[in-house]
């Protein structure tokens, strides 16, 4: 329980004390009792489950098309929504309200009204504006949505919801990062993308280069478990509890449909014949009964939601997929190529790089370059070991937003930039990560991640290809300058190599303001 007190003598001061003190008192309310719900098997009655089943070579593979266009990935999720029959489960950090997060929550209430199961969950952190969207979307039959972690108030802005809980401070540091999208319990997309429009490439700004894969076969029951893990987890409440109680639900309703019957633009998406892998629409595959993949073992993991209880960073890297990922790292036994969009390995990375240089291991990574970065702060925490890398053998590249908009492949929009948000790692040219995690401090400790480990040369020589795509022709090399301390950037413009002395692409106060504000931000919260 939170006190206030009183003193005459600077009624200013206590008025203000008052009100930051009172604004932090924020609680949850009780949460209630929720009857265990369960993943449906997938049936022969649904047309999904019967072309998984069809394409199968082994009941013991998974079968796997990488999606690194994100009109390609957006279009995967629609098409298993419009076909589901019986569940659709979905699982995402971040759904937002833009045209492309209403798209989707569209054809989950169309979904719904064909008696289609819809359990959506999504992390309470950014949800700021899309409150509508969630209790109008739960007010459907068929629909449950669930808030994992939330905040209980203050749900105007993400400043508010902090300052509304500040004395909860500590567990609402900690967030569900995980993307699933699983339907009728026999196909899946996941990967590293959120909903919104920045993910899929149709955003007029800056747009996200990123990976998901489609998936079927013998891991979506691993994965049905992993959803069903979080949510029956206590740390997941139904959205009425926290957005509009007790308001009427044919109101809800009415304002959700209002908000996401927007006209026939809402529908449209324009797809290329082929992607840069040469794969055509998934709809293609389905209509025909069967699906071209690259089937092999694989296996699913996830953090458990309790990692969001972890009172110290040790108690939760115990928790944290990113150690298993980083075991199988550090037994490669000839390469490892790494893409990482915010990247700060700490001084326990850099030496696990050296150990690996010391063994003959090449280790290549590509990043965000200051300029890319939505995270400028998360910039200062990787910028403190680049010369460490470098030294320790690491062959690094930087994604340039400027370079990457010639590189009319990844479909990018007029001049918007790029960033890099892929979660990608392969090793010895065979086993290959996909997920959410990236090799920062928060992904270790901070949030939940999902992830899968796949065996599979081929699949390790598609990955390959489309980071050599972002490598070569979307950004800059790293080097070590003359005095082993200072940094060069590389690229080739018209065939001619050109050096960099600064931070490309980027600008003075951008890069002055890293400069100053580095020395005071805590590597364990970036």
């Amino acid at each position: 329980m939170c006190k206030a007190f009183t003193s005459a003598s600077h009624p200013t001061f206590v008025v203000l004390l008052m009100t930051l003190v009172l604004a932090g008192c924020g609680t949850l309310p009780v949460r209630p009792e929720l009857s265990y719900s369960a993943a449906r098997a997938a049936s022969s009655e649904s047309s999904l489950s019967r072309i998984a089943t069809a394409s199968s070579p082994s009941p013991l593979l998974s079968g796997f098309r990488l999606m690194p266009l994100g009109v390609f990935s957006l279009d995967a999720r629609i098409e298993l929504a419009r076909r589901a029959r019986h569940t659709l489960d979905v699982q995402y950090y971040h759904i937002h309200n833009d045209r492309t997060g209403r798209l989707l929550l569209r054809h989950l209430r169309d979904a719904a009204a064909r008696g289609v199961r819809v359990r959506l969950l999504v992390d309470d952190l950014y949800t700021v504006g899309g409150d509508e969207l969630f209790s109008g979307l739960a007010a459907f039959p068929n629909v449950e949505v669930r808030l994992f972690n939330p905040f209980c108030c203050g749900r105007t802005s993400i400043v508010n919801k902090y300052a509304a809980s500040l004395l909860d401070f500590g567990r609402l540091n900690h967030r569900m990062h995980n993307k699933l999208f699983i339907a009728d319990g026999a196909m899946i997309v996941a990967g590293g993308r959120n909903v919104a429009d920045e993910y899929f490439m149709r955003s007029m700004g800056a747009n996200f280069v990123d990976m998901d894969a489609f998936i079927v076969g013998a891991i979506v029951p691993q994965f049905a478990t992993i959803f069903d893990t979080y949510w029956n987890s206590p740390f997941v409440y139904p959205v009425h509890t926290i957005v509009d109680a007790g308001a009427d639900r044919a109101f809800l309703r009415e304002r959700f449909d209002r908000l996401v019957d927007d006209g026939e633009q809402m529908m449209s998406l324009v797809l290329p014949p082929i992607d840069i892998l040469g794969y055509g629409a998934i709809s293609e595959d389905l209509d025909s009964g069967r699906l071209g993949l690259i089937w092999a073992p694989a296996v699913a993991f996830a953090d458990p939601p309790a990692k969001v209880t972890a009172m110290t960073d040790e108690k939760a890297r115990e928790m944290s997929v990113a150690m298993g990922v980083m075991d199988r790292v550090i037994a490669a036994g000839s390469e490892v190529v790494i893409s990482s969009p915010y990247l700060i390995p700490g001084a326990m990375g850099v030496e696990t790089f050296a150990e690996l240089a010391k063994r003959n291991v090449k280790v290549t990574i590509i990043t965000n370059s200051l300029a890319a970065t939505d995270e400028p702060l998360v910039h200062t925490g990787y910028a403190r070991y680049r010369v460490a890398m470098l030294k320790a053998g690491v062959d690094l590249y930087e994604l340039s937003p400027i370079r990457i908009q010639r590189n009319r492949r990844l479909g990018f929009l007029g001049t918007s930039t790029g960033r890099l948000h892929a979660k990608t790692a392969v090793i010895d040219r065979s086993l290959v990560f996909i997920g959410s995690m990236n090799l920062d401090p928060r992904s270790a400790t901070k949030n939940t991640e999902l992830g899968m480990i796949v065996d599979s040369p081929e699949l390790a020589r598609e990955v390959l290809r489309v980071i050599r795509i972002s490598k070569l022709q979307s950004a800059y090399r790293v080097r070590l300058g003359p005095d082993q301390r200072s940094l060069e950037w590389l690229t080739t413009d018209d065939d001619k190599e050109v050096v960099l002395t600064d931070e490309p692409d980027s600008t003075f106060l951008l890069r002055l303001q890293n400069i100053l504000l580095a020395p005071f931000i805590p590597e364990d919260q970036l």
